[in-house]
């Protein structure tokens, strides 16, 4: 499973979903994580260059070419999540702290 998380330089969960700056792309193999990759995505300064659907496609592209299954984070609007089901994907909202907890925690 690919699982993807908001990630402060720290490596804490950013409550900031749609203006995170980073992210991180654990891969998940018989409940550990296998793989972690972190991406400057700069999705701060993004969020509004383009309006909620420019922002939205950003979003859902970077998920795409990284083959993201489910989306661990703190929070996110309510047309984010309406937009992620619709691509098929698990989303878990409420996580804080460590980010590779909070990835582990959602596993289980």
């Amino acid at each position: 499973m690919v699982v993807c998380v908001p990630v402060t330089a720290e490596g804490e969960v950013d409550p900031r979903w749609g203006r995170a700056e980073r992210l991180a792309i654990a891969v998940v193999e018989g409940g550990r994580i296998s793989k972690w990759e972190e991406h400057q995505v700069g999705w701060g300064e993004l969020h509004d260059l383009s309006g909620e659907g420019g922002h939205h496609a950003r979003v859902a592209r970077f998920l795409l070419d990284h083959g993201v299954q489910r989306v661990v984070a703190h929070h996110m609007g309510e047309p984010m999540v309406h937009m992620l089901g619709k691509m098929g994907l698990e989303v878990r909202l409420g996580a804080a702290g460590s980010a590779r907890r909070a990835v582990e925690t959602e596993l289980s």
